[in-house]
């Protein structure tokens, strides 16, 4: 694949963006590069120098952004409004296709501070940083349509954070994602009643990241989103991934996950899981999770509908719960390694049954999975033998061999997982004594199948 840039977000105009300059960190210590998703996009001939020039220094890619761009955004955060946010602690640095043609965003964390960071200091946690690409590869290994942890850079600096002993390591961080475009994008220029500028936005997100729509209106962007939404969540759930913080600020209008601060990973089946201590309320607890989305498109299309007719939009919104019917349904089949029946009502059924009794068997997430898709339960070795032995286990299991099973690699260890005692082992390993093996190691385990 050849770079190429192609900058197209300046088509939306200044009242999108603050133009904005990276900090100017001590240090630049490369601990990770994406060189699977630089080849994507042209990028995997740099050198350590020149990727550190690019993705530390921020020295702008051959003929794109001259100078970083801070998007503006409002959003609901935990269902409360805020117009006092934006990319406070991130820039947009790069736009180039991939090799599939897609337009991508080259986005930074802890690049600095910007007209948005407010009280904050614009700056990342190596640990938060080391956390996002473990989430991101992970989460990619499964399946999920996921922005790339590009490239993490310590840089040298000691933060204090309530949430971390501190002083804490710093770095900063860039990801490859599908757009930069958020739902708290067009929630700032509704709540601006700026109507010009919200048929600016829906027009640039149907040319560039929805080409092939058929409806090329505000309306049919809502069902595009809506069905991009529900396959990402419908994959949360068969992944079992917790985001944390459903904000509509980290809802992308592609669809594609982002933004990992407090997530987790079930160690097992419970629907009242939260990844977030602050979320008191359960808001976006594991089962709650589709139920999030929804509302989050419903506020999409309230600002949608200062540029279309509501009957349109309320029709593009309840698409999403079929959408993501089939899409829970279509994950789950794919993680259990089995094919769907082709009869998606008795399909759909399976997938809740499965919830169901791994809910009430508290069997581990992780190696269920394992098992199934390895068909490895009668490894005397498994961690969840006795809960095979039960009778609801033995009615779930008659539906599953009733099935037929997918192609699966005839080796490969199956057994993949990401909970936070061992994200907690890898950082001890790097914050203790500078060890990044068992990191890599973990990372090189997402990549069996």
């Amino acid at each position: 694949m050849q770079y190429t840039p192609n900058v197209k977000i300046t088509e939306l105009g200044d009242a999108f963006y603050d133009v904005v300059s990276p900090a100017d960190f001590p240090k630049h210590i490369l601990r990770y590069r994406d060189n699977r998703a630089a080849k994507t996009v042209g990028l995997e001939g740099l050198s350590d120098k020149q990727w550190k020039d690019h993705f530390g220094w921020f020295t702008p890619l051959d003929d794109n952004i001259k100078q970083p761009l801070a998007l503006r955004y409002h959003g609901h955060q935990f269902r409360h409004y805020n117009p006092d946010i934006g990319d406070g602690r991130g820039f947009l640095f790069a736009q180039l296709r991939d090799d599939q043609g897609r337009l991508l965003d080259l986005g930074t964390k802890g690049s600095g501070t910007t007209p948005h960071s407010r009280s904050g200091d614009g700056r990342l946690t190596l640990q938060g940083g080391v956390r996002e690409v473990l989430a991101t590869r992970y989460l990619e290994s499964l399946g999920v349509n996921t922005s790339r942890t590009f490239s993490l850079i310590e840089t040298g600096e000691e933060l204090t954070r309530g949430d971390e002993p501190s002083p804490t390591r710093s770095c900063v961080m860039t990801r490859l994602s599908h757009g930069h475009i958020r739902f708290g994008t067009f929630q700032r220029q509704y709540f601006e009643n700026s109507k010009d500028n919200l048929a600016v936005l829906s027009d640039y997100c149907l040319r560039h990241y929805y080409p092939d729509a058929e409806d090329k209106t505000p309306a049919g962007l809502l069902r595009e989103a809506a069905k991009s939404s529900a396959n990402m969540v419908g994959s949360w759930m068969a992944a079992g991934f917790v985001h944390g913080v459903m904000n509509t600020d980290n809802m992308n209008i592609t669809g594609e996950s982002f933004d990992y601060g407090p997530y987790r990973f079930l160690p097992h089946m419970q629907a009242d899981f939260t990844a977030a201590y602050f979320d008191h309320g359960k808001l976006y607890a594991f089962a709650r999770q589709p139920e999030a989305m929804y509302w989050n498109l419903a506020q999409l299309a309230q600002c949608l509908s200062l540029t279309d007719e509501e009957d349109r939009l309320m029709e593009a919104l309840q698409s999403f719960q079929s959408e993501y019917q089939m899409a829970v349904t279509r994950h789950m089949f794919r993680r259990l390694g089995i094919e769907p029946s082709g009869h998606l009502e008795r399909d759909t059924v399976f997938t809740l049954k499965t919830f169901e009794m791994l809910e009430n068997s508290r069997a581990s997430w992780p190696q269920f999975f394992h098992d199934a898709f390895g068909q490895g339960e009668a490894n005397s070795h498994s961690v969840n033998l006795d809960h095979y032995k039960t009778d609801a286990y033995t009615t779930w299991r008659t539906v599953f061999d009733s099935y037929t099973p997918m192609a699966k690699p005839e080796t490969g260890d199956f057994l993949k997982a990401l909970i936070y005692e061992q994200i907690g082992a890898l950082w001890k390993e790097i914050a203790e004594h500078d060890d990044w093996t068992a990191f890599f190691a973990k990372l090189a385990s997402f990549d069996v199948r």
